[in-house]
């Protein structure tokens, strides 16, 4: 079947992560996407992580071909006068334009969402940015660890000693850049496509991250504050929903939120007498009954080879899986019956768009 997207007209003016990331998906999705770069360095994300084999050979990083798959590319300089014509053009063709600059540089440019929507009264104007197009925030710099840290979200990621964990990926690029705007634009989209009338999409991307800290809301709701490692249901505070590992170092994640699962888990591992404390018979969150229940299910674990447990649970269903590096996960089962890894002609492998359509009589 075709794409959703297919016919979709899209200008990328935006650099390194959130932005092409967004457009990245709906390109994904059928979208036609001509990334505009500028006449210099163009987007810095071609040199981020390069190889020095890429540098030698002045290929775009791993990083950029992965942001950038299935994307059309031309190169403007918008402070020239033909190159500011050529893109008026591309404009008036278009559905849907994404930028990145902080607020005003497209207004500077002459080329600003008011001006373009005069000439296209239908298009749909998106821009990333931190902390948002509006409020005295705006013109800042900001980066994925500056939206974390302000949204709450660092915070809850601490390990049991206090310490801010910076994960390697970046969730306020992607969760509060690249997903809120694609959510944003589709969203424009649809309603000028019914009114013909286009608008300007506002994402900060630490808004976005912000509305998705829902759990610690709910404790500042009923607490007055968020909870800290291993005191929440969801961050380690019950044995049932945590990560272990083997005698070998082999780790383990455990989801056993609800009790039917729980159930399963403790009896393949040969101790029904854990099967009554779980936090759903009152077993308290965060507790000390709650550690110690879990520090007992951890030396059930260290007296297991990694080897072992994954025989002993293989084809159990009560949410258990190991934690595997990526490059496993590139060759796991799961993914290649998804379509979610494919070689490209140089052997490469890259990762796929998550979204899957079919008509359903094409489902099997």
């Amino acid at each position: 079947m075709n794409l959703p997207l297919q016919g979709l007209q899209v200008l990328d003016l935006t650099r390194l992560l959130p932005g092409p990331l967004c457009t990245w998906h709906l390109a994904s999705m059928g979208a036609d996407v001509l990334k505009v770069e500028d006449r210099g360095v163009g987007d810095y994300a071609r040199t981020f992580f390069q190889t020095p084999a890429e540098q030698a050979t002045q290929t775009s990083s791993g990083f950029f071909q992965a942001l950038n798959q299935h994307k059309k590319n031309i190169r403007l300089d918008l402070k020239n006068i033909d190159d500011k014509k050529h893109f008026i053009e591309l404009v008036s063709q278009s559905d849907l334009i994404i930028e990145s600059f902080r607020p005003g540089v497209m207004e500077r440019l002459g080329l600003g969402p008011e001006f373009l929507m005069t000439l296209k009264p239908s298009l749909v104007y998106c821009a990333i940015t931190g902390y948002g197009l509006t409020g005295s925030w705006k013109d800042l710099a900001c980066h994925d660890i500056n939206s974390l840290a302000l949204a709450g979200i660092l915070d809850q990621m601490r390990d049991k000693q206090g310490r801010p964990v910076m994960a390697n990926v970046q969730i306020a690029d992607v969760l509060g850049g690249s997903i809120t705007a694609a959510m944003g634009c589709l969203a424009a989209l649809w309603q000028a496509s019914r009114s013909g009338k286009g608008s300007i999409v506002d994402v900060s991307m630490t808004d976005g991250v912000l509305a998705a800290n829902m759990t610690a809301q709910v404790s500042v709701h009923q607490l007055g504050h968020a909870l800290g490692p291993a005191e929440d249901l969801l961050n380690g505070g019950v044995a049932c929903y945590n990560v272990y590992h083997s005698k070998d170092g082999k780790w383990f994640a455990l989801g056993a939120l609800e009790h039917k699962f729980w159930k399963i888990f403790c009896l393949t591992a040969g101790k029904p007498e854990w099967v009554d404390q779980h936090w759903s018979f009152g077993h308290g969150v965060g507790t000390v009954a709650a550690q110690e229940l879990y520090y007992s299910v951890q030396d059930w674990f260290e007296q297991q080879s990694g080897a072992f447990i994954l025989e002993k649970f293989a084809g159990i269903d009560c949410c258990f899986t190991p934690v595997i590096p990526l490059q496993e996960t590139m060759q796991h089962p799961l993914f290649a019956e998804r379509g979610m890894v494919k070689k490209d002609d140089q052997g490469k492998s890259w990762i796929q768009s998550p979204v899957k359509f079919s008509s359903t009589n094409q489902r099997t």
